[in-house]
């Protein structure tokens, strides 16, 4: 027990003064922790819902959700003018199905592998999450994933493969707009149409080409499988890389369906039995069909549209070009180039066709072997034309009022120190502009070329479509000066269109995933030459194959064209036209070496 202490001496103690009593409410001190709670979790409101703002600000947007393409980001899609794909850069499905013609079975495999809740969930599923963290723990390793197929094609379609907690917030967000907006059945097909199932397989018809060259319909029930187990790793689970791992993978599909009660344990039992029976292929459209058309268009892009558009939207551009003739082209250039090519010493060919009404490109073939050779030899190649020049010749005199039946002499003659020669040193003396064109002379060419004037003829060149410098020599009327293949084909096609010039092109229109219209070609034709001067040129060339050197080009109907030799016989020109088309052909060699052919074979070939 403590002692008790007595103060030895009185000690002085402040008097406490009454202070003035504060009515508080009753029970107050139990409504303060409340408030603090209530400011903290006001305070937590404001910050998520502004995150949830912001989130939904920053989202992609999916106002066009129903009517946009299945396409991913990144990919883009040339198509011919029919609709037929050409060419196909990025994540692309080059064949798109819809769900009528996905069998169910491989369906079923897909829901009971990757989204067993699919029906049920609206879009994010918890209990599939909590399942997969569980199964994993178990296992000690990543065996299922937590994201539904709603969320996959959320990933695929807007975002990339980032991981990140902003990236899943999104995809969940998305997902749940998806699940809005489209029904349970697009969503499926749009997932199997645009899921990455390895070896370049964008969905789930390039996969049953790819690894079974089969179509959808022929696949069986343990092909089915294996597709469904390779979306969670198409590298470690393909068959054609891992065939054992495949194998597992394909059985533990069949165990889940028999779960799911989409399949009986004694299907599954024969499946599994059952080899993996591949028969690969390369994927559907995956070649270029058109390789340098589509490298002509890619490199106008840029031109078209900004840079960050092509960076990341799904595009679609529609093109000018008919790919059966486009086919029919490519095969004519091969034969000619393997079978004249090696008796004529050539081993290049080049082949362009236009629309003259429109100016579209219709056929593109810069040369024979993309493979071997990326040189465009219709846009990029300088060549001398040789006597294709001269239709700019004669049409020059026409149009300033000279008549086709004019005469000018066909003898050798030298003017400033400059001798022209006619083929085989032969001359005919007296002809008329449309017997010298119809014969290929020279000499009366550039008599006429004297008489209507250097800078007349030239300008007239360049107003029907030449663009490539012109000089004003002597020899330009013979076609001394380097034009491309284009632009030669073009100048030919004004006088098909009766006068009018236009711009070649072939992008036709170019829309992003949504359908929306980002470029939109508008033709434009222009007057360069009276239509009476057009229609004479036309009679002039159509004598040439009727009875002149263009004699080969003859196609049963009546066809104006000119053939066209430069010196050593380096190039074989021949340009012709109908109303509707205007073809250029250009035969010799990459590195200028002389030929042994004539412009003929280049007629031959048109024809």
């Amino acid at each position: 027990m403590e002692a008790l202490v007595v103060p030895t001496q009185l000690e002085k103690v402040p008097v406490r003064q009454p202070q003035k009593r504060v009515d508080c409410p009753k029970n107050s001190y139990r409504w303060r922790p409340l408030r603090r709670w209530a400011l903290v979790l006001g305070l937590t409101g404001v910050v998520c819902g502004s995150g949830w703002i912001a989130l939904e600000m920053n989202l992609p947007d999916t106002t066009h959700l129903v009517t946009e393409t299945q396409m991913r980001a990144g990919t883009l899609t040339l198509k011919s003018a029919d609709g037929a794909i050409l060419f196909q850069r990025g994540p692309a499905s080059r064949r798109t199905v819809s769900i009528d013609q996905i069998p169910r079975p491989l369906q079923q495999a897909f829901i009971a592998t990757e989204d067993r809740r699919f029906f049920a969930h609206d879009g994010i599923d918890g209990q599939g999450i909590l399942r997969a963290v569980v199964t994993n723990v178990r296992s000690g390793e990543l065996r299922e994933g937590g994201s539904t197929i709603t969320q996959q094609l959320a990933r695929m379609t807007y975002l990339n493969q980032e991981r990140s907690i902003l990236r899943k917030l999104k995809e969940a967000r998305l997902s749940q707009k998806i699940e809005d907006k489209l029904s349970k059945t697009q969503i499926l097909e749009r997932y199997l149409n645009q899921v990455y199932l390895g070896s370049g397989a964008y969905g789930v018809a390039d996969a049953a080409w790819v690894y079974f060259g089969k179509s959808l319909d022929q696949l069986n029930l343990q092909e089915s499988a294996t597709l469904a187990g390779l979306p969670a790793a198409p590298s470690l689970y393909s068959p054609l890389r891992n065939p054992n791992l495949a194998r597992e993978r394909r059985n533990l599909v069949l165990e889940r369906m028999v779960r799911a009660d989409a399949i009986t344990p004694e299907m599954a039992a024969k499946a599994k039995s059952s080899s993996i029976a591949l028969n690969p292929k390369a994927p559907p459209n995956a070649q270029d069909q058109s390789p340098y058309f589509t490298a002509y268009l890619q490199q106008q892009l840029p031109e078209l549209l900004p840079g960050e558009v092509l960076k990341q939207s799904g595009l679609e551009i529609e093109t000018t070009l008919n790919l059966k003739w486009q086919k029919a082209a490519a095969s004519t250039l091969k034969e000619v180039v393997y079978y004249e090519g090696y008796a004529q010493r050539f081993d290049q060919a080049a082949l362009v066709s236009l629309d003259p009404r429109n100016g579209e490109i219709k056929t593109m073939m810069g040369g024979n072997e993309f493979e071997q050779s990326q040189f465009n030899r219709v846009t990029q190649a300088q060549r001398q034309p040789g006597s294709t020049f001269k239709a700019f010749v004669y049409t020059a005199a026409i149009a300033s009022g000279f008549s086709p039946h004019d005469g000018f002499l066909d003898a050798p003659f030298i003017v400033d120190g400059y001798q022209p020669n006619n083929y085989g040193h032969t001359y005919k003396g007296w002809l008329s502009m449309n017997q010298a064109l119809t014969k290929s002379a020279n000499i009366p060419a550039v008599r006429v070329f004297m008489e209507v004037g250097f800078e007349p003829t030239i300008k007239l060149a360049r107003e029907l479509g030449i663009q490539s410098p012109l000089q004003p020599y002597y020899s330009t009327a013979l076609g001394a000066n380097e034009v491309s293949l284009l632009e030669l084909t073009r100048a030919y096609g004004t006088l098909a269109a009766q006068g009018y010039r236009t711009q070649p092109y072939g992008i036709r229109s170019i829309r992003n995933r949504q359908g929306k219209v980002l470029f939109q070609h508008k033709p434009a034709k222009q007057r360069v030459l009276d239509a009476s001067s057009a229609a004479i040129m036309t009679w002039m060339l159509q004598q040439v194959v009727t009875s002149g050197t263009g004699q080969p080009a003859q196609i049963g109907r009546p066809v104006a064209g000119k053939t066209g030799t430069s010196e050593y016989n380096r190039d074989l020109w021949f340009v012709g036209y109908i109303p509707q088309l205007v073809t250029g052909v250009w035969l010799g060699n990459d590195d200028n070496y002389p030929t042994t052919g004539s412009s003929a074979t280049a007629a031959a070939t048109w024809g």
